[in-house]
């Protein structure tokens, strides 16, 4: 009996890694294996996933549905997420969602190239649900700690060792121009944005 392949562990990350996060690779020839993206701080991402506040949704299809969807972080930076014929559960819930709204997505990042050579990532959403404040600052936090973790230990590999992780140092080599910090300052705005809200929040 053949086994069913596992599902991969989906990745917490703020859109702003996400967004950087342009390079793809299949880790055998297989044409079923699965497509990974490799976010800047050194960890492959095959599923993602993310919460923040919906803040539009359209239909951009010509000759069917093709929902594309903005979720926006507390650092302002947006998530695109595109939904069709083949993710009719997410599909609907971008049709039927009232913007604004917190929603929990769970999905693949997709890569495409532009015309103009540019490399834009967005995510294929497997499952969107409406959700509460409460569990969007759960996934800040959970995702702030995730992310200064992956910081930490790509700041500390040695890359001329053989035996540094091979995620890092393949970050290291196809994301030379991009500085690591980016994703620390991120962490920091979040949690900055996460507390203003609380202290508004407490003083009305």
């Amino acid at each position: 009996m053949a086994s069913t392949p596992t599902r991969e562990v989906a990745r917490r990350v703020f859109a702003r890694e996400f967004n950087d996060a342009s390079y793809t690779f299949k880790e055998s020839d297989d044409d079923r294996a699965p497509v990974y993206v490799l976010l800047p701080t050194g960890q492959r991402a095959n599923r993602v996933f993310l919460v923040g506040t919906l803040t539009e949704t359209e239909d951009v299809g010509e000759d069917s549905e093709y929902w594309q969807g903005r979720v926006v972080d507390p650092n302002g930076d947006t998530f695109f997420m595109y939904a069709g014929q083949y993710q009719p559960d997410a599909a609907s819930m971008l049709r039927e969602l009232e913007p604004p709204a917190y929603v929990a997505v769970v999905g693949k990042p997709r890569t495409y190239e532009t015309d103009e050579g540019e490399v834009n990532v967005s995510v294929r959403p497997e499952s969107i649900s409406e959700v509460d404040e409460a569990t969007r600052d759960r996934w800040v936090v959970e995702t702030a700690e995730r992310t200064l973790d992956r910081v930490k230990r790509y700041k500390e590999a040695d890359m001329e060792d053989p035996a540094t992780d091979e995620y890092i140092a393949m970050a290291d080599e196809e994301y030379e121009q991009l500085s690591i910090e980016n994703y620390r300052q991120s962490v920091v705005g979040a949690l900055e944005s996460l507390q203003d809200e609380q202290a508004e929040a407490s003083a009305d």
